[in-house]
């Protein structure tokens, strides 16, 4: 075989893998600085069930952000992770990341080394045969992956992860996180999930006690349902305290529930408790943020500078903590300048710097809505707030801001028959078909 021709052997060989580098995942630069961050906030304690998936996704992000390195490390690290909690050296669950590691050596120009790993991976074939053609711990990391990879991937995430589960049903972890997944894909909805959700969210809150997101979410859910509980959520808050932070330890959910069932200064306080015991983490300086903002936004014009000032420190801080995802940190900071006189100013200012960033059409359609209320309920500019309703209803990407801006015109339409908004809503509905 020539050389040429055993380059195009080892790419089938490579292209037939499963595995990051083959999931059709496309990822913008964007969307992977913001799965970075997510990722790192997720936290790594030992005894994480999903410790092998977050270093192979970690590897693979670091990777299409060009730390090559970073992401030989990681994947070296997700072996090993898989290894320690499986409690044995080889396994199916290593064909993923045997996968991955092939293909970096592929882009790294070390055939002989992408081609061992394809022989590994053969091996675990031939040993692990799978009924279905795709081995039950494929799936799951395939699920695990697009559920925490996107949002508009999640119905196929809940395919494949039940498709693990009827081939290997009785693994509590898959099951958790498909239901999560379920709960996860109607989140914003004020009234909850489906009865058939809530019921799979029962059972699994029942199989996984321990773990105290789900808890978090099932008490978030039931309270939607007209069931609040608010000493289980103060019981529930005090485990999660003492627990290690990560963005799946519940606080997030709690502070959701302390705000609509209990009080939003309830909520606040809570995430100052969480700070003052974890002073240095992140990912609770967010949760504190997001309290302030919570505070600002139900007291409207009546919030206290000192208020202000508070949540306005809070978010600059995010901007160095989260220097590449801080584009809706950016809006927030702007819609709390608007809040007070002495700061209108700076709002339009730092939505003037906003409109004039290079940024991709989903962000330009939130950027464009927001604004939009903005220019109407603070700058009563209400001929330009429709004109940037039109530009985000316009941008062809299905989102709750698209929805809200497309019902605002509607509305407008309706109310004060507007010729321009009524040919503008017909086009766009001509477009749609």
């Amino acid at each position: 075989m020539s050389a040429a021709q055993s380059d195009m052997a080892l790419e089938d060989r490579l292209g037939a893998l499963q595995c990051h580098f083959t999931w059709d995942l496309n990822p913008s630069r964007t969307k992977l600085w913001r799965l970075k961050d997510k990722l790192q906030d997720i936290g790594t304690e030992e005894g994480c069930k999903w410790l092998g998936h977050i270093y192979n996704l970690q590897g693979y992000v670091h990777f299409q952000l060009g730390s090559t390195e970073e992401a030989r490390s990681f994947f070296s690290r997700a072996a090993e992770a898989f290894r320690q909690t499986r409690g044995a050296d080889e396994g199916p669950w290593l064909v993923v990341t045997y996968g991955n590691q092939a293909w970096l050596h592929h882009h790294q120009g070390e055939p002989a080394e992408s081609r061992a790993c394809l022989s590994k991976i053969e091996g675990l074939r031939t040993e692990f045969p799978s009924q279905d053609g795709l081995h039950p711990e494929i799936c799951a990391e395939k699920a695990w992956t697009l559920m925490n990879f996107s949002g508009e991937q999640q119905l196929l995430a809940a395919d494949y992860f039940q498709r693990a589960i009827r081939l290997q049903p009785g693994v509590v972890e898959w099951q958790t996180s498909h239901v999560l997944g379920l709960v996860n894909m109607s989140k914003h909805s004020k009234t909850g999930v489906e009865e058939d959700i809530m019921k799979k969210l029962r059972e699994a809150k029942e199989q996984d006690p321990e773990n105290l997101y789900l808890a978090a979410v099932y008490l978030l859910q039931l309270a939607k349902k007209g069931q609040p509980d608010q000493c289980g959520a103060r019981e529930l808050a005090t485990k999660v305290l003492r627990n290690p932070v990560s963005n799946y330890s519940g606080i997030k959910a709690l502070l959701r529930f302390y705000r609509t069932f209990i009080s939003i200064d309830e909520a606040v306080a809570l995430a100052e408790e969480a700070l003052k015991l974890h002073p240095d983490e992140r990912y609770l300086k967010r949760c504190a943020a997001l309290s302030y903002k919570w505070k600002i936004w139900e007291e409207d014009s009546h919030s206290s500078p000192s208020l202000i000032e508070k949540g306005i420190c809070a978010h600059e801080e995010l901007l160095s903590l989260y220097p590449h995802s801080s584009f809706m940190k950016k809006i927030d900071i702007a819609g709390i300048y608007a809040k007070s006189e002495n700061t209108k100013a700076k709002s339009e200012e730092n939505f003037q710097q906003l409109l004039a960033e290079d940024l991709e059409p989903a962000e330009q359609q939130i950027l464009f809505n927001i604004y939009a209320n903005y220019l109407f309920f603070t700058q009563q500019k209400h001929k330009m707030s429709i004109h940037y309703h039109i530009k985000a209803a316009e941008i062809p990407i299905k989102s709750s801001h698209q929805e809200r801006s497309i019902q605002t015109l509607e509305k407008i339409r309706d109310r004060e028959g507007n010729r321009e908004v009524d040919k503008f809503l017909s086009r766009l509905k001509e477009s749609q078909k």
